[in-house]
């Protein structure tokens, strides 16, 4: 297959990548060292020898490629190289555990064996058993944190080498990486490997997107340098003078967050002012850090003005991943916002290397550590307590607080707790103890009685009034943001909904007696039917707490007999029923627009309501169990988690023709208050470009309006000639679909 020259060139770039693997290694290799790590090439050259990847290239060269990533990129250790170069041999050679143990001991063979846990794991199927195996995943945190962060390095590479995979399985993967690993590496404090993971993960499921951002941000960086050095330069002398050692960069704003920026606040590129970010860091010693950051601090703001509202001091109260930096907005050169990062190189180490750069420090400065610490304690306290938890609400709860923000407050006696942005009184309380969550009556903040719901502010002191008496309830899941909060009062709802169960199951037992009927397994599946419900569980539950009363049994009692016909009736009623049964929130069509599949054959298809659809828009197709085929957005909010989990459903969409139907679509405007706006927006749409305007909403505060208009429309062309038509009206500042 290959000849004999390229296989010899193929054996030169092994060996000469192998060597660049002990070259760029963060750590100090002694020779024991590099001892363990030649030992873990050899057998992993020798099991892989008749492998290649799809791209044709030897096997090898992935697991050099994380073992690189792992040593340089995260900076772990000796013992984490060869595992990253041994990760693949039990799964996909003759290799075993039991070799590998024998071989390079107990440590590598259990971090091996966590790895290839993990790579066992399905790679299809429905959402509830992807989340299962995300939480399996994370179970292998309670045994070694390496074996998470040497697979993400794993699926680091593989995004930047799926060139040469098929695009569904591009996309599938891509969606994965964001759903799991890119919020995993933020958490261990790997920054710049989320970002990359987010912008990989971008660039196969949005590939247009990606493209045009990367363009223009390839366009605009000659201007932005000149910026950067402007800036700089008007600092730079200042620094000087005070003797500091320094570097001043710029870093620009990843392609992913300006994508989640211009979807969140519905404006263009060029409507961004923040487009990058302007890091300072600093050679200090321990002990004058702060000092050095506040001094750089006060020279950055005497020739730049702060915004106050913008000052980040995670200096003194460091984030829960460890992070540390002083972070400012000031108003540069050119009426420009600039955000400005302040750094030593010791906090720059951790910000870039995350949870590796920890022990370097860790006989100076514990602080880092104990935060990672109690952070896999919560993890798996979270994992023990969640045992019982639907797969799926665990993920989404667990995800919850990975990317959050976070607020500091304090407890009456002034500890400082962390929470993330948004949290509530009753978060806190959660936050302080499970039963202190439980029994909670109220909460006093800043010494004021709040509502449970109140949501707190960093430098708030809270206290938590507890009773014995005070149980939660239902509505209490409206008041909390913390997954910890949420799964704690799902678990004490559900044993106070077992205990009602019980004893509903005895009183039902006696009131079907009464009518003659048993209560055997049949009786209750017939029961759980004819009050449309889905469990046994649910059916004794609402006889305990008396939403099934004595009327509704004997109702049941009285057509157990005349079932069968019961059950043709419906079924007769089920299929002959009128398209007006058609839920009016779906819109459903069975035009020829919009074709599926690499055949662009034409199904019948309804309208995902999530996101509305209109032709033109880039799409795909989700098949639903109950209802057929469904059609969202790319951009869709649950588009991500759909093509994660459910790859194997997804259908390739596209519009062909929209010249049989009218849709509807909102048109979003604001500008400057003028009686005569309505009349140039209405005159514009109805008679200027025939378009039927079916509803217009305008208000008018201080002197500037706000609109919603609904409109009638062809396809995604003409919406956009629309939008661009009434951005040109006199007055109106800015025009967006909704």
């Amino acid at each position: 297959m290959f000849d004999q020259e390229f296989l010899d060139n193929e054996n030169k770039e092994i060996s000469k990548e192998y060597k660049k693997l002990l070259r760029i290694s963060y750590r100090s290799l002694t020779k024991e060292d590099k001892s363990l790590i030649r030992k873990a090439f050899n057998v992993a050259l020798e099991a892989h020898k008749d492998q290649r990847r799809k791209s044709g290239e030897a096997y090898i060269f992935h697991p050099i490629s994380v073992a690189q990533i792992v040593a340089s990129e995260i900076g772990l250790d000796a013992t984490s190289i060869a595992s990253a170069l041994l990760h693949d041999v039990v799964e996909d050679t003759e290799y075993t555990l039991a070799d590998i143990e024998q071989l390079f001991g107990e440590t590598i063979a259990k971090i091996v064996d966590g790895l290839t846990k993990i790579s066992k794991m399905s790679k299809e199927g429905d959402i509830s058993l992807q989340a299962e195996n995300f939480r399996k995943m994370l179970l292998t945190l309670n045994d070694d944190i390496r074996v998470i962060i040497i697979k993400i390095a794993d699926r680091f590479h593989n995004m930047q080498t799926m060139d040469s995979m098929r695009p569904d399985k591009q996309v599938k993967i891509a969606s994965e990486t964001l759903y799991i690993y890119a919020p995993l590496a933020h958490r261990i404090g790997l920054y710049n490997i989320k970002t990359e993971l987010e912008d990989l993960s971008l660039k196969y499921t949005e590939p247009d997107v990606y493209n045009d951002i990367a363009l223009k941000i390839k366009e605009s960086k000659e201007e932005q340098d000149r910026y950067i050095k402007d800036f700089s330069d008007i600092i730079r002398t200042a620094l000087d003078e005070e003797g500091l050692s320094y570097t001043i960069k710029g870093r620009p704003k990843s392609i992913y967050s300006i994508r989640r920026k211009i979807i969140a606040q519905n404006i263009t590129y060029e409507e961004i002012y923040d487009k990058f970010a302007i890091r300072i860091v600093y050679r200090s010693d321990r002990a004058n850090e702060k000092f050095l950051a506040w001094k750089i601090y006060s020279i950055v703001t005497e020739f730049f003005v702060p915004n106050p509202t913008r000052l980040r001091d995670w200096i003194a109260a460091p984030k829960s991943t460890g992070y540390e930096a002083l972070h400012i907005t000031v108003m540069g050169p050119e009426g420009r916002w600039v955000e400005v990062q302040i750094r030593s190189e010791r906090m720059h180490e951790i910000a870039e290397k995350g949870y590796a750069a920890h022990y370097k420090y860790k006989n100076k400065d514990h602080k880092v550590e104990q935060s990672m610490d109690q952070w896999l304690s919560k993890l798996q306290e979270a994992l023990e307590s969640n045992e019982s938890v639907n797969a799926v609400d665990f993920v989404e709860e667990f995800k919850l607080n990975l990317y959050s923000k976070e607020i500091f407050v304090f407890t009456p006696n002034g500890d400082l707790k962390s929470l993330p942005k948004g949290a509530t009184a009753l978060d806190f309380a959660f936050n302080i103890h499970t039963d202190v969550g439980l029994s909670t009556r109220g909460t006093k903040v800043n010494g004021q009685l709040k509502p449970l719901s109140h949501i707190l502010k960093s430098g708030d002191q809270v206290e938590v009034i507890t009773s014995k008496s005070a149980k939660p309830s239902s509505n209490w899941l409206d008041f909390v943001t913390t997954g910890r909060a949420r799964s704690k009062i799902k678990a004490a709802l559900k044993e106070t909904k077992k205990q009602i169960a019980i004893e509903g199951k005895e009183t039902l037992r006696r009131k079907l007696r009464s009518q003659r009927i048993q209560l055997n397994e049949k009786t209750v599946n017939e029961m759980v039917n004819h009050f449309k419900l889905k469990t046994s569980l649910d059916l004794f539950y609402r006889v305990g707490n008396g939403h099934i009363d004595n009327k509704d049994i004997k109702d049941y009692a009285s057509q157990k007999n005349n079932a069968l016909v019961s059950f043709i009736k419906s079924k007769i009623r089920r299929n002959s029923k009128q398209p007006e049964d058609v839920n009016k929130d779906e819109i459903t069509s069975n035009y020829d627009q919009l074709v599926f599949g690499e055949d662009e054959e034409v199904f019948d298809y309804k309208i995902a309501t999530c996101c509305n659809p209109i032709p033109g828009d880039e799409v795909f197709g989700f098949l639903t169990v109950n209802e057929g085929i469904k059609v969202h957005k790319k951009t869709c909010p649950n588009a991500l988690q759909l093509q994660s989990n459910y790859a194997y459903r997804i259908m390739k969409a596209k519009w062909i023709d929209s010249t049989q139907e009218d849709y509807s679509a909102k048109i979003s405007l604001n500008g400057l208050d003028d009686i005569e706006i309505v009349n140039k927006v209405t005159d514009l749409i109805s008679n200027t470009l025939h378009v039927n305007m079916k509803e217009l909403n305008i208000k008018s505060n201080g002197g500037v309006f706000n609109g919603i208009i609904t409109v009638s429309i062809k396809n995604n062309r003409n919406l956009n000639h629309l939008i661009d038509k009434l951005k040109k009206i006199e007055g109106i500042l800015k025009v967006s679909r909704e």
